[in-house]
């Protein structure tokens, strides 16, 4: 790396635009009457020095600001478009449709487009990934670029600066043939609040509020630490949000736990308002008919012993029993069950009998389990139902004949029947369904007749655990620091040096110039030095 030499005798790195030790400028520009660009003090930047290879123009592309900025504007966008509709979280659990079916049946072919895209689950999709691990990398580049340089340079910092140094700084005077109290500045200095330095020629150098030039960077190490915490909530194990459908008498494995608990439903339980409970509800209760006061599951938890064989089931060891409501989780192990939705009345059996046309012969009845259906149903003897097709959701008949069915729920069940009896040994075949008894392949001696109906119901439970909470936490509550730090607090430098004469007095600050001019004042004031004029003012 070439270096550059500054009169003073000081050796500075390429890129440099202030000598690091006296603050003569080092560009073409020493000579004009532009104000010094005093952002990073002059300092060498690798993006800035570096141009040749392709880990250079790596680094230059995530340093620059534009480049960051760009990265942020498209991340908004992708959010924004990712609320055009719902994402597949917030689609109703109760939809027997699949998802795409759903954004298609919902919302069209926008829906269709949005679904294929990925913007059903955008904060999990791989080109949003990329994204946010873009905005991070440049945040990082960025970062390392300025801060380093920048930290050398306050570090370094002398009481004496050149004098070009001094007059192109935003506030400058000079005052002539003064006798200059040194001692009665430094005392104002330090009643204000500012850190004093001094040579052996009365010299001073009064500094205050430097850890405000780091606000930027503490909102850069925030920022990071949120953004990866949102990454870690792909990290299997980190982060579940998985619904449950559980019903009446069920016990299963909860999402999750790797099949180590699992969850017993003993019943579940709604009650709503009544005209007597509140007149509030009253409007509500002529609208709607009904307004849910309470719905609840009354749950016990389970868990699998351990030491147990792969493969190998124990009894399930009882850990408690809670009912859950809305609002009042059940939570165990870093897992938090939420009373989220219910469906009343789902059906769960059907039961039939099987009917001679002339009225003369009746089997059965038998029952159909709409979650577990058996192949066969043995009724008499040389009398029996065979089960070819159940569709659990039946909604049409494809060109082929084909029963199609909507769904896996039982919401509008339908099955294919193969009867077998005395007369009709190969059998016949009846398509039944709700308010349908269809004979596909000619017309038959005997029927099914529907014999009664089995309901139960369904609580719809959220199954949640984040691991990520406290690192998105720290994350914000280190950005927030870094907002105060850079909002609250600033950066003030005042230099005082005598040449040749004159008295030269420059001061800078990275933000909210009125303040170092509030405290000029004060510390000017029945001295002989000039008050400094703001330059920038100056056409």
């Amino acid at each position: 790396m070439k270096k550059i030499q500054c009169e003073c005798g000081h050796v500075n790195p390429e890129g440099t635009e202030l000598c690091q030790s006296c603050g003569r400028p080092l560009t073409n520009e020493t000579q004009s009457t532009k104000l010094l660009d005093m952002r990073y003090e002059g300092s060498a930047r690798r993006s800035k020095t570096y141009n040749k290879s392709l880990v250079d123009k790596i680094w230059n592309f995530f340093s620059s600001v534009k480049v960051g900025i760009w990265f942020i504007i498209l991340t908004l966008i992708a959010s924004a478009i990712g609320t055009i509709f719902p994402q597949e979280m917030y689609v109703p659990v109760t939809s027997p449709l699949q998802v795409e079916e759903y954004y298609q049946e919902e919302y069209g072919t926008a829906g269709l487009i949005y679904y294929r895209l990925g913007l059903n689950n955008l904060y999990s999709s791989w080109w949003y990934i990329l994204l946010v691990a873009g905005l991070a990398v440049s945040i990082i580049v960025a970062s390392i670029d300025r801060f380093f340089p920048l930290y050398r340079s306050l570090k370094n910092q002398r009481v004496v600066r050149h004098e070009s140094f001094m007059s192109k700084q935003r506030l400058y005077s000079e005052s002539e043939d003064i006798q200059l109290d040194t001692n009665d500045l430094e005392e104002k200095m330090k009643k204000k609040g500012y850190k004093v330095r001094q040579d052996e020629k009365g010299n001073l150098l009064a500094e205050k509020g430097r850890f405000a030039r780091w606000g930027p960077y503490v909102n850069h190490i925030g920022l990071i630490i949120f953004l990866f915490g949102g990454l870690l909530r792909l990290v299997p194990g980190m982060y579940i949000d998985e619904k449950l459908w559980i019903r009446d008498g069920e016990t299963l494995p909860i999402p999750g736990t790797d099949r180590e608990y699992y969850l017993e439903s003993k019943r579940f339980i709604m009650e709503v308002y009544d005209e007597d409970d509140d007149e509030v509800f009253e409007e509500a209760l002529n609208r709607v008919g009904s307004v849910a006061k309470n719905f609840q599951t009354d749950v016990v938890l389970y868990k699998q012993p351990t030491g147990l064989l792969p493969g190998e089931k124990g009894e399930l060891e009882f850990i408690k029993e809670e009912d859950i409501q809305v609002n009042e989780p059940l939570k165990f192990d870093g897992f938090a069950l939420y009373q989220t939705s219910y469906q009343l009345d789902e059906f769960k059996a059907m039961s039939f009998t099987l009917d001679s046309k002339d009225g003369d012969n009746r089997f059965g009845p038998f029952k159909v389990d709409l979650f577990n259906p058996d192949d066969e149903y043995k009724l008499d003897t040389n009398v029996k139902v065979e089960l070819m097709g159940y569709y659990p959701d039946f909604s049409e008949f494809a060109e082929n004949g084909e029963p199609q069915s909507k769904s896996s729920l039982p919401l509008n069940p339908a099955f294919l029947f193969k009867m077998y009896t005395p007369e009709h040994p190969e059998g016949e075949v009846s398509f039944v369904g709700i308010q349908q008894n269809l004979e596909p392949l000619g017309e038959n001696d005997y029927k099914l007749s529907f014999a009664g109906l089995e309901t139960q119901n369904v609580s719809i439970l959220t199954v949640r655990k984040d691991l990520t909470l406290w690192v998105l936490a720290l994350g914000g509550f280190i950005f927030m620091v870094g907002v105060a730090q850079g909002a609250y607090w600033n950066h003030r430098r005042i230099w005082i040096q005598q040449k040749n004469n004159k008295v030269l007095l420059a001061a800078h600050v990275n933000k909210n110039w009125h303040s170092v001019k509030k405290d000029l004042e004060y510390i000017l004031e029945n001295s002989k030095l000039n008050m400094p004029i703001d330059q920038s003012e100056i056409k």
